[in-house]
């Protein structure tokens, strides 16, 4: 089971969730859902049967309540496919890169001693550490973390569609916290159950949490070495290639080309060559050829590590997005064709302005983050109907251009 890909797929069921919030509602002052405390009796037999002490469990669901917001996450997840500059403009940009540079020269003697260990390039630990919290900084927002326990017995009660998934993660939660590898009041993680600087699971923590720092706690959530020591451990028990890349960045010739994996040398045969114009690593590696974004947008040969990745999200953007940032980490210059992106892209910063200028006119409250989510396209939805502009959300240097104007 991979880390947070369990999870994401339950979520694609999202509104078919059919318990409302009004099952978890206070009915007065506390909540009073019998049903849930009668679960929560009822669910200790089996939580025992699995290898959980009884007081541990009785510890752990002392006083417990179900958490509305938990239910409220996963009833309005959204279901649309983001277009891949959107995607991709979230993720890999000037900060994340330079935030993983940062943490490359920081944390370079543990990143020494994992990649020796694990054999997995470290430059793909700093990207998935961006990928799943920011480099940490998710777990500073209360406003994003909860109480594993209390989200997964959430889920587990009260939505049809995760409990199964629920109540296998919420006895290995409960397991994490009878080893003593963190404390209850510790144990956070996302509304889903996803813990930590990398977002394991509780299962796949069971499966690759590793003790790094040697302190005798495999610690994901404050150790920074044991959290990316713990990626490299699931991606090399994956099948990690130690000394090979992710993949490559081509350009491909007119015309239709055929499907299926292809030694190297096979897709050079056929007009393919690399993009930044070097010559390929290993002309015997298998690759499979994969344009995201259409004719027209960048195109790549993936090996075998890509498909690694892929066991931390089973996702080809999530896989693409950590191969691409890692090789800016790593000092790349990012893709020689860009995306099919229908407007002028804004760095960064300009994004962090776009935000604070659409607050300033009364349209956006929510985090100057640079990160253009549902909030921040609404925001600038209603600022181009306001001044006459074509309604489409994207934030362009046109719209910021608008902003500064007025």
């Amino acid at each position: 089971m991979s880390v947070r890909n369990t999870a994401r797929r339950l979520t694609a069921l999202a509104t078919a969730a059919g318990l409302t919030l009004a099952l978890l509602m206070p009915a007065g002052p506390a909540f009073a859902d019998a049903g849930f405390r009668q679960w929560v009796a009822g669910f200790r037999a089996t939580a025992v049967a699995g290898g959980v002490s009884g007081a541990v469990y009785d510890q752990s669901m002392r006083g417990i309540e179900p958490d509305p917001v938990v239910l409220e996450k996963a009833r309005t997840q959204p279901e649309f496919t983001a277009p891949a500059w959107d995607y991709f403009d979230n993720r890999v940009h000037d900060q994340s890169v330079a935030n993983g540079r940062a943490m490359a020269k920081k944390w370079k003697p543990w990143l020494d001693r994992i990649e020796a260990r694990f054999g997995v390039d470290r430059n793909i630990l700093l990207a998935i550490w961006s990928m799943e919290s920011n480099y940490g900084e998710i777990l500073k927002r209360d406003d994003i973390m909860r109480n594993v326990i209390r989200s997964l017995a959430t889920l587990a009660y009260g939505d049809p569609k995760r409990s199964k998934y629920a109540r296998t993660q919420l006895i290995a939660a409960l397991k994490i916290l009878q080893t003593g590898d963190i404390d209850e009041s510790h144990l956070m993680g996302s509304w889903a159950g996803a813990m930590g600087q990398t977002q394991f699971i509780p299962t796949s923590y069971q499966r690759y949490a590793v003790d790094m720092d040697g302190n005798g706690k495999r610690d994901i959530w404050n150790s920074i070495p044991d959290a990316l020591a713990t990626s490299a451990n699931l991606l090399k028990k994956n099948g990690w290639q130690a000394g090979k890349t992710w993949g490559y960045e081509v350009t491909i010739p007119a015309g239709k080309l055929p499907g299926g994996a292809k030694t190297i040398a096979q897709w050079q045969t056929l007009g393919v060559v690399r993009a930044s114009g070097k010559p390929f690593r290993n002309l015997t590696d298998k690759a499979t050829l994969k344009v995201p974004d259409g004719t027209g947008g960048p195109a790549f040969l993936m090996i075998r590590n890509f498909s690694v990745i892929k066991a931390y999200n089973n996702a080809d953007k999530y896989a693409l997005a950590v191969g691409l940032l890692a090789d800016e980490i790593a000092g790349g210059t990012g893709l020689v064709q860009d995306w099919q992106r229908p407007f002028t892209k804004l760095s960064f910063e300009e994004r962090q302005e776009l935000q604070k200028r659409l607050s300033e006119h009364g349209y956006y409250e929510g985090k100057f983050d640079g990160k253009i989510g549902d909030g921040s396209k609404a925001a600038i939805m209603a600022y181009q109907a306001k001044v006459g502009l074509t309604q489409d959300g994207y934030p362009s240097m046109e719209v910021l251009k608008w902003l500064r104007k007025k």
